[in-house]
């Protein structure tokens, strides 16, 4: 199995449109099998009169295609806190997904700063 129970990811959902809504999800593999896992966490989304990442409030359980060209999935440190994770500014002027603590992943594509 190429997640197993208990790790933590990152899932980007690649947009097909330029006005499509840019959606994350971070959660901690709940089971997985196959290229399919179950995962329960929260749902980011863009605020574009912000230009920041808004956390819903509600904890939500999704079934991830890990084998979906749409997904970019990122598997965080074994002690990732998912409840504390949120979205910042580096120094560098580059998104970054961290929890405060043991993790910050730059989450730019192509490494440009939005």
């Amino acid at each position: 199995m190429i997640l197993k129970t208990g790790e933590k990811i990152h899932v980007i959902t690649r947009r097909n449109f330029e006005g499509d809504m840019r959606r994350h999800f971070i959660g901690e593999v709940i089971e997985a099998s196959g290229s399919l896992a179950r995962v329960t966490g929260y749902a980011f989304v863009l605020d574009n009169m912000t230009n920041h990442y808004v956390r819903r409030p509600d904890q939500r359980t999704r079934i991830i295609c890990l084998a979906d060209a749409n997904n970019i999935i990122n598997v965080l440190p074994e002690g990732a806190d998912i409840e504390h994770a949120r979205y910042t500014q580096s120094k560098q002027s580059k998104m970054v997904v961290t929890d405060g603590r043991s993790f910050a992943l730059d989450i730019n594509e192509f490494g440009l700063a939005r």
